[in-house]
């Protein structure tokens, strides 16, 4: 069963705020990546495109307008606010993941079986094939408000 995101309401803040004031924009939302802090350099690199790219199809309220070059050469949209990553152990991932859950936040997850796999069947397969708290997580997104995501983030720390 897939499940599908309503837009926020904290994300009309969001779309009020842009401008292109030179003032910083302060999100009321937080889109974040938590890496197990034992993965090589490439499975970092690998996991964070796969978990941010969950976000993006499934909440349309954290997609930009799509950009333009000088030339009018068209490109396309990105996320609207940073991406914050961080990292910590296997223990820190799990207890993140289930605060997620229990928040209900919009959350994507990698598993150390993921790297085995061939493609997104296979990856899907893998992961319906294991049981929630048996899950060997590698990384989890989870995007929502600032305060709910800092907290699922509890005892993590920004990758360096």
């Amino acid at each position: 069963m897939q499940r599908t995101y309503k837009t926020p309401p904290y994300a009309d803040r969001h779309a009020r705020r842009m401008t292109n004031s030179p003032e910083p924009i302060r999100f009321d939302t937080k889109i974040a990546v938590l890496l197990r802090e034992d993965l090589e350099p490439w499975q970092r690199l690998n996991v964070t495109a796969f978990l941010v790219s969950g976000l993006g199809s499934q909440l349309p309220e954290v997609i930009g307008e799509p950009y333009e070059d000088a030339d009018g050469v068209p490109y396309l949209p990105m996320f609207r606010q940073p991406v914050l990553v961080f990292e910590g152990t296997k223990e820190t991932l799990r207890a993140a993941h289930t605060r997620a859950l229990t928040r209900a936040l919009p959350r994507a997850l990698f598993t150390s079986d993921l790297f085995t796999t061939g493609g997104d069947r296979d990856n899907r397969a893998a992961v319906r094939a294991v049981g929630t708290g048996e899950l060997d997580l590698v990384g989890l997104s989870v995007y929502g408000p600032r305060n709910a995501v800092d907290k699922v983030l509890k005892g993590a720390r920004m990758h360096p």
